[in-house]
């Protein structure tokens, strides 16, 4: 169905070790953390080889469980609704001040005019390949354009189309597919995992593996890494830094250390979020002003506190 929400991550295997992380978001899902058989006895005299196969599988694929529903996924959904523009429909459709893209959606999606790139991820079209797939009904708007570009060149022009017809069907299908992009920003954040470990030095992407199923194991944390993802990226893109230093979410893991799940972690991923957050500010050129912006982000990445 439509309306079902999907996380499924599986490690391979690297360097003799192997490593296991699943979940899903449905009514009947459950959020698991990495596990390995290392814990496995490494004696068991008494058991059989069927006996010991199945109990090294079943060690393998141990993993601590926490419920979530899918109510707790499409909230996790309103929730970063509510971050981006307030948890209002005429939020679905907006253009920044000092910004040349279009943010749309319960995401703030990017969506650039033609000829108009930046250092930021556009998102906005990926987003709807993906509801074409998922069987959504796209808005004329949408439907009748042969490229992907945003269809208005700057915020002047956007701002004067905003009670025209096109306008207001693209903020209705944004309305009506609130489960699609809920489901959309949680595929992102399954795929991050192996686009951070691809960008890391080798000698990290065991710790950064750790850190995220720290998150991973809970429903407070997985919120945490959905929103910073869609919110800050996954921190692997060369164009999103300043002075060469990222603010991601592979920023905010490595300067991670714990390793207890749960509350735990989720206060050390918005510590370590707001310590990444105010040098990305400290960085930034003088002309973007992003000063402007950091309580709001602050009180953001404080939300991820149980």
């Amino acid at each position: 169905m439509r309306s079902k929400c999907f996380i499924d991550i599986l490690s391979k295997p690297e360097c003799g070790q192997a490593s296991f992380w699943s979940a899903a978001l449905n009514s009947s899902t459950e959020i698991a953390s990495a596990s390995s058989a290392r814990h496995a006895s490494r004696t068991r005299p008494r058991l059989g080889l069927f006996a010991l196969a199945f109990s090294l599988l079943v060690s393998f694929h141990a993993a601590v469980a926490v419920p979530l529903s899918h109510q707790n996924a499409l909230r996790i959904g309103r929730k970063i609704w509510q971050n981006e523009c307030g948890g209002t429909v005429a939020g679905l459709t907006s253009w920044n001040t000092g910004e040349n893209f279009a943010s749309l959606g319960i995401g703030h999606f990017i969506w650039y005019p033609a000829g108009a790139r930046g250092p930021f991820e556009e998102s906005f079209p990926e987003f709807i390949r993906f509801a074409q797939k998922r069987g959504a009904k796209l808005p004329a708007l949408l439907l009748a354009r042969k490229s992907e570009v945003c269809p208005w060149n700057s915020r002047t022009e956007f701002l004067a189309a905003t009670a025209s017809e096109p306008l207001k069907e693209l903020r209705t299908f944004l309305a009506d597919t609130i489960d699609l992009q809920a489901d959309f920003l949680v595929n992102r954040m399954r795929a991050a995992l192996s686009k951070m470990q691809a960008a890391a030095p080798a000698t990290e992407r065991a710790q950064i593996e750790e850190q995220f199923n720290r998150l991973a194991s809970s429903a407070q944390g997985n919120y945490a890494l959905i929103d910073y993802v869609n919110f800050k990226g996954e921190g692997v893109l060369s164009t999103e830094r300043y002075q060469g230093r990222g603010w991601g979410l592979l920023q905010v893991l490595e300067g991670m250390s714990g390793n207890n799940s749960g509350a735990a972690a989720s206060r050390e991923f918005a510590d370590s979020a707001a310590k990444v957050l105010r040098r990305r500010v400290e960085l930034s050129p003088l002309e973007r002003n992003e000063r402007r912006w950091l309580p709001g982000w602050l009180n953001r990445v404080a939300s991820y506190r149980p």
